[in-house]
């Protein structure tokens, strides 16, 4: 039987996960530190602690593996459009009137990136909000697209 406070302490769970935004690695914490603390004492909040806590690792992963591509193409693009030869020759760089022909591959990478971004922020809104709204409905959640890291 599923009482009151574990309905709660399941929300909670979800909910600590935007503690992210209050102080680093606070989706990871607080998390932890509350299904630590209750997940031998019921079924329902060691479950719904387990997916929320694989899924704030899964976004970490998904925002590693981007970071690793995005960031040498960045750097490449960079490279790539901008004399780099002129700094390292002369230490200094002077741009008199900038090419913006030159630079728009690094414009849309940069606004593709910030969509990106936005994307997965959004999406880890909504989606603790709904696991949020369901723990407290009393029904089991389950994240897509989550490595499950905890079983």
């Amino acid at each position: 039987m599923l009482t009151n406070n574990q309905k709660n302490i399941a929300t909670i769970i979800h909910l600590s996960t935007f503690a992210q935004y209050f102080f680093p690695f606070g989706n990871f914490i607080l998390p932890i530190v509350l299904w630590t603390l209750n997940k031998d004492k019921s079924d329902f909040v060691d479950t719904h602690g387990k997916q929320a806590i694989n899924f704030q690792l899964s976004l970490l992963i998904y925002g590693i593996g981007i970071s690793i591509i995005a960031v040498p193409l960045f750097i490449l693009t960079f490279i790539d459009r901008f004399p780099t030869e002129h700094i390292f020759n002369h230490r200094h760089i002077y741009i008199d009137s900038p090419n913006w022909a030159d630079a728009s591959g690094m414009i849309i990478f940069a606004i593709l990136a910030g969509i990106i971004a936005l994307a997965i922020f959004v999406l880890n809104v909504v989606l603790v909000i709904t696991a949020a709204s369901k723990a407290n409905n009393k029904e089991i959640y389950k994240y897509p697209l989550t490595i499950q890291f905890l079983k």
